[in-house]
C-alpha cells in the first residue's frame, strides 16, 4: 500500500463472524489499520472486550437496555458510547473513518450503509441484504457520491478480482459457486426431520447462525445472485449457480470469447476481508496456502432446484424485480429466526417465503420508503403465519 497513513476502519457488526475475522486481519497489520468505530446489536460483553483491545473513537450497542453497562465498563477510557438503531446511522455519517466494513446481518445494515455512501466512504460490503433490497438506489447513489463498494463475500470478491483489468471486455455470464451446505444430496424425506443443530454444521465455512441456515437452504446463494446483479450490472440470465463441494473455486467469470477466469483459494474469509481492506494491494499474510496435490479433483454439479426451492424463489424474485427481493428477504429473515428458535421445521422456511411473495403487493418501481414498507409488511405477514 502506497499510503503513509493508517486506514481508519469502522467495523459495523464487529461481534459477528465476519466482524471478528475483520478484527483479526486488522490485528495482523497494526501499522496499516486502526479501528475507529465498532458496533454490535446486543453482544455487549464482546463489544466491551473489543473496545478495550482496539480503543476505537466510538462504539454503538444497538440494544439500548445495555447502554449503561457498556458505558460504565468503558468509563476509564476515551471511547464514546452510543446506543440504539438511530445511532448506527449517526456514526456511519462521521467523517473520522476511511472504510466501512459492513458486516451487519440482514436488513438492519441498509440504513447505515446508505449514510456511509452519502458521505462518500469506501464500503467493504459483507451485508448482502443492502443490495438485495435496494440495489438500484444504493448503486446509483454510490456512483453519484463516488463511494467505492468493494465486495467481501468470497464469491463476489472472486468475481471482483476476476474483473480487474477487464473493464472493456463484456461479461457473458458469471458462475457463482455454492458449497451445497450440510445437506447436499439430501431429499425432503430427510430434510423434514432436520433440527437447528444439524443446520448449523457447515462443512467448509465459519459463519454466523443466520448465514449458516441460509447456506443450508441455499437461500444464501439466492441472495448472492441478487447482489451480483447490482454489483456487476448484470441481467438475471447472466448469473449461473453451480455446486462446488470443496469451496476452492470461489466463483468464475465467462467472457464473450468463451474464456473463463476463476479465483481460487482455501475457504477462509480472512482472505477476501483483507483484500477489501487493502485494495488494490495484496499484502503478505499468514493464511494457510492451497496445495493442489492434496486436492487432485475439483467437482461441480447442478443444484437440486426441486429440493432446495429457495434458490428458485430467489431467481423468481430477481427476475420480477421491484420490491419482490425485499419481500423475499424479509420473509426469509423471519422464517430463519423462527427455525432457529424451534418454532417451525426446516422445510417450513421455504413455505413461509413463498406465501409472503404471493401475499404482499408488488411494486414495480419502488422508492426507498416503499422498500421499508414492503419489508415491514412482509415481516408482519410472515410472523402472522406462526402467530408471533
Amino acid at each position: 500500500m502506497a499510503e503513509n497513513y493508517k486506514r481508519r476502519i469502522a467495523v459495523f457488526g464487529s461481534t459477528g463472524s465476519v466482524g471478528k475475522q475483520t478484527l483479526e486481519v486488522i490485528k495482523t497489520f497494526p501499522d496499516l489499520f486502526e479501528v475507529e468505530i465498532l458496533t454490535a446489536h446486543n453482544n455487549d460483553k464482546l463489544l466491551i472486550e473489543q473496545a478495550l483491545i482496539f480503543k476505537p473513537n466510538a462504539i454503538v450497542i444497538g440494544d439500548e437496555s445495555k447502554y449503561k453497562g457498556v458505558k460504565d465498563a468503558l468509563a476509564s477510557t476515551d471511547v464514546k458510547v452510543f446506543a440504539g438503531e438511530n445511532s448506527l446511522e449517526e456514526v456511519a455519517a462521521f467523517d473520522t473513518y476511511d472504510i466501512m466494513l459492513d458486516a451487519i446481518v440482514g436488513f438492519a445494515g441498509l440504513r447505515p450503509t446508505i449514510k456511509a455512501v452519502e458521505s462518500g466512504k469506501t464500503i467493504a460490503l459483507a451485508n448482502k441484504e443492502t443490495l438485495v433490497v435496494a440495489g438500484d438506489l444504493v448503486m446509483q447513489l454510490a456512483v453519484e457520491k463516488r463511494a467505492p463498494i468493494i465486495p467481501v463475500d468470497s464469491e463476489h470478491s472472486a468475481i471482483f478480482q476476476c474483473l480487474i483489468g477487464e473493464t472493456r471486455n463484456k461479461i457473458e455470464k458469471i458462475i457463482l459457486t455454492a458449497s451445497g451446505g450440510p445437506f447436499l444430496g439430501k431429499k425432503p424425506n430427510f430434510l423434514v426431520n432436520v433440527k437447528r443443530e444439524h443446520a448449523l454444521q457447515h462443512p467448509n465455512w465459519n459463519m454466523g447462525a443466520k448465514s449458516t441456515v441460509d447456506s443450508a437452504t441455499l437461500m444464501n446463494k439466492g441472495l448472492q445472485m441478487m447482489e451480483s446483479k447490482w454489483l456487476f450490472n448484470l441481467m438475471p440470465d447472466q448469473i449461473e449457480v453451480i455446486v462446488h463441494r470443496q469451496s476452492i473455486v470461489h466463483s468464475m467469470v465467462q467472457f464473450e470469447d468463451g474464456s473463463v477466469k476463476a479465483q481460487m483459494g482455501l475457504p477462509d474469509m480472512k482472505i477476501p476481508i483483507q483484500y477489501a481492506l487493502t485494495f488494490p494491494s495484496r499484502l503478505k499474510a499468514p493464511n494457510p496456502r492451497l496445495n493442489f496435490k492434496k486436492i487432485p479433483v475439483l467437482e461441480f454439479e447442478e443444484p437440486d432446484y426441486k429440493t432446495f426451492r429457495n434458490l428458485t424463489l430467489a431467481r423468481a424474485a430477481m427476475e420480477k424485480g421491484g420490491n419482490m427481493p425485499a419481500v423475499l428477504n424479509a420473509a426469509n429473515e423471519i422464517a430463519v429466526w423462527a427455525f432457529l428458535n424451534n418454532r417451525i421445521g426446516f422445510l417450513d422456511i421455504t413455505g413461509m417465503i413463498e406465501k409472503s411473495m404471493e401475499k404482499i403487493n408488488y411494486i414495480e418501481k419502488p422508492n426507498l420508503s416503499d422498500y421499508f414498507e414492503s419489508d415491514a409488511e412482509a415481516r408482519n405477514f410472515a410472523a402472522s403465519l406462526i402467530n408471533l
